[in-house]
């Protein structure tokens, strides 16, 4: 996400004549977004963002049941969130 909004504010930059982003090459302009399209491939064939979604399901899994004990027994519970 934070590579869209680099690649979006160079290119706006280089499209208003901007200085000293004017004067950049359109490869350097336009690198972020190739950038950005590897770490999508990377973070799919990894498994990155299948991990981080799984782990997401899990804390809010956990808080949903810790919140349906009653309140004596929560106190007793530690959870890792």
């Amino acid at each position: 996400m934070y590579l869209l909004v680099l690649g979006i504010a160079l290119l706006a930059l280089k499209l208003l004549a901007v200085e000293p982003v004017a004067a950049w090459s359109w490869w350097g302009v336009l690198s972020p977004f190739g950038l950005a399209v590897v770490w999508w491939k990377w973070c799919d064939w990894t498994g990155f963002t299948q991990r981080r979604i799984a782990e997401r399901e899990r804390k809010r899994g956990a808080k949903r049941l810790l919140r349906s004990r009653p309140a004596d027994e929560r106190e007793n519970i530690k959870a890792d969130f």
